[in-house]
């Protein structure tokens, strides 16, 4: 690790906002509940989905009179926003829109977000929050590997990283070798990217040579996809930096809407200034308690453009209000260990691709490369891992099938799954540029 890393690691910690970060828990709720009755006000008043949903649920605004209260009122999910396409779920008129983006609709309509000059100035302020929460500083360079676009990714780190104070490299997604150039010519400290491209990256630089370990590279903050500790601990190792991190959704905000601290790496502090999160129960949709497994759900406080009333987030995960050592007083969501719609069932084993991701990350003689293929013969479902060599790695027929039938029997052992394991040359499982398809579904092909 190189002087600046070591220092930096060193270095007590940066808050971008003092006052709102280490906001005592009785002062936290009282704005909560400030803001969500306004925020449920406006939903009711300005944007009709929410009206019809509100009078069908016998509910309506002031029957909201403590924060339990939220439990009264609807559920919003992500088809409310294909079925208003494009504009009927926003709560301003389209003039008023500095800025809109969508995601990729590769499902169908696509869901459009817009934000106001407010909604940015909160965008760009909690993406600073977050970035300093995770060890970044004023001053650093930050390389921003998101994909600009109507993806958020980009843009949201970029602002926030200049709201933040630190210099911006908007290299977007693609082009790895003159990434890996230009973060060791830059001397950035700061890489934002997909996990899954930062391992890209890792691995371009130790082909080309390039050690990043040695250079200023302190700082990884990953986000748009689920990751395991096994895949943080394997790009610390190879990136010589500390891996952080970062979770939002385009329907909410956008990233920044939680963040893990630099001083403990356990649980993202989510900005409950800004929003209000909760779990449930994804079967009967009722409350869980606070440190119970379940699905999050997130009602936004502050947004102008686009109220978000107790949206579903399919994302699994548990709520923590353990206290923090790095002082920030925020509840923590635990890491998500994936989606609900994610989840494989297989021969009735529950299965997640992160799960499948922890077995294979630093699995001796196997690169962190791989995609799972699911498969269905009658009316059996079968899953496919393919996995790479590790580059030396003895490639003879034989070593691969060895190979293949070890780490069969480790996902086995972990998980509980029966797969079929095949066992490809380095570079052969496709490389993201951007968020990683890690399941390829052809269960719905003919054979």
């Amino acid at each position: 690790m190189g002087q600046a890393q070591t220092a930096a690691r060193n270095a007590p910690a940066y808050m971008f906002e003092p006052g709102s970060e280490t906001m005592p828990r009785a002062q936290i709720a009282a704005l909560q509940l400030e803001r969500l009755r306004k925020t449920l006000e406006r939903a009711y008043q300005c944007v009709p989905h929410h009206r019809a949903k509100f009078d069908a649920a016998g509910v309506k605004p002031e029957d909201l009179k403590s924060l339990a209260d939220i439990v009264r009122f609807p559920f919003t999910v992500k088809t409310d926003l294909r079925d208003n396409y494009p504009f009927g779920m926003f709560a301003v008129p389209r003039e008023k829109l500095l800025r809109i983006h969508a995601s990729s609709g590769t499902t169908g309509k696509p869901t459009v977000v817009g934000y106001t000059q407010n909604d940015l100035n909160t965008w760009s302020d909690l993406m600073a929050r977050s970035m300093a929460c995770a060890g970044a500083m004023p001053g650093d360079i930050v390389h921003n590997a998101y994909g600009y676009g109507l993806f958020t990714g980009g843009l949201g780190a970029h602002y926030g990283a200049e709201r933040l104070g630190a210099t911006v490299v908007p290299v977007s997604g693609g082009g790895t070798e003159r990434q890996v150039s230009l973060l060791a010519d830059f001397g950035a400290n700061v890489l934002c990217s997909t996990p899954s491209y930062a391992l890209n990256i890792a691995e371009v630089a130790e082909k080309s040579g390039i050690d990043l370990r040695k250079g200023a590279l302190r700082l990884g903050l990953f986000g748009a996809e689920p990751w395991s500790d096994a895949m943080r601990r394997d790009l610390e190792q190879r990136l010589g930096i500390r891996a952080i991190d970062i979770y939002g959704l385009s329907e909410i905000m956008g990233p920044g809407v939680a963040c893990e601290c630099n001083a403990e790496q356990n649980g993202l502090h989510g900005w409950e200034d800004h929003f209000l999160f909760e779990t449930i129960d994804p079967e009967t949709m009722q409350p869980l308690p606070v440190g119970s497994v379940g699905e999050l759900v997130i009602t936004t406080l502050t947004k102008e453009a686009l109220p978000m009333i107790r949206y579903r987030t399919r994302d699994i995960t548990r709520l923590s209000h353990e206290p923090c050592s790095c002082g920030r007083t925020h509840v923590r969501i635990m890491r998500v260990t994936g989606r609900n719609d994610d989840m494989m069932i297989i021969r009735g084993v529950n299965v997640y691709p992160s799960q499948v991701e922890s077995v294979l990350v630093g699995f001796p003689g196997i690169a962190p490369h791989y995609q799972i293929v699911l498969t269905r013969d009658k009316a059996l479902d079968s899953m496919t891992v393919e996995v790479e060599m590790a580059p030396g790695a003895p490639m003879e027929d034989s070593d691969r099938m060895r190979k293949a039938a070890e780490v069969t029997h480790h996902i086995k052992s972990m998980i509980g799954v029966t797969c079929k394991v095949v066992v490809l040359a380095p570079g052969e499982v496709p490389r993201s540029q951007g968020k990683a398809v890690r399941v390829k579904d052809q269960r719905g092909i003919a054979g």
